[in-house]
């Protein structure tokens, strides 16, 4: 699990593979790969991946990606020298700053606009038809790993107040307009209102 509380920026060094499966060599900060070992899950770009190799000296990991993950998500546009952002997995005890995440990608979403007047950065995404029930005004969502309330959303789109700490710790700084961004839906979200149709629809009319 993840809390969507990005932990900074890392690098794609290097992307090999087949067009089934891809490697990607993603190097990271100093001391962020500290204690790490085959098999631990990290969230890029808030997909969850999983490291298959390491080097701590040289801060790098290495991550396979299947063709269902490089097809609903982002990583499969990714080139390298790009930067993703990342999150290791939580630990027991430690504080959920933003709200649980599984790191299981819905769909990418494109930006349609970006509004930075007045010292608010503000982003709007397209709102995908067959998720758009789950996207509400004031909820949250993870938008590339990051834990974010929805400001307004509409059948077109829906938007993001970013503040600076965000803008800098994370990719949100450098995206721009039609620049794909993954989405998970919360699933406190889903499961209520997926348990709501359910029982809507089988109440018999009064």
């Amino acid at each position: 699990m993840f809390t969507g509380i990005v932990q900074g920026k890392a690098s794609i060094l290097e992307i090999s593979g087949t067009d089934n499966l891809k490697t990607l060599k993603i190097g990271f900060p100093d001391g962020a790969l500290k204690n790490i070992s085959k098999g631990a899950s990290i969230a890029i770009n808030g997909t969850c991946l999983t490291a298959t190799a390491f080097d701590l000296e040289q801060n790098w990991a290495n991550f396979d990606v299947m063709l269902e993950t490089l097809k609903l998500t982002n990583l499969g546009s990714l080139q390298e020298s790009d930067q993703v952002n990342f999150e290791r997995a939580a630990a027991i005890g430690d504080e959920i700053g933003g709200h649980l995440m599984s790191g299981h990608i819905h769909c990418s979403v494109e930006i349609c606009k970006i509004d930075s007047a007045n010292d608010v950065h503000t982003v709007y995404f397209t709102t995908p038809e067959n998720l758009q029930k789950y996207l509400l005004p004031k909820g949250f969502a993870g938008l590339n790993g990051c834990s974010l309330t929805l400001g307004e959303v509409s059948n077109e789109s829906f938007s993001v107040h970013l503040i600076p700490e965000t803008l800098e710790v994370t990719t949100f700084g450098e995206l721009k307009v039609d620049d794909a961004v993954n989405l998970e839906i919360d699933p406190q979200t889903q499961t209520i209102v997926d348990t709501v149709e359910r029982f809507m629809s089988t109440k018999k009319p009064a």
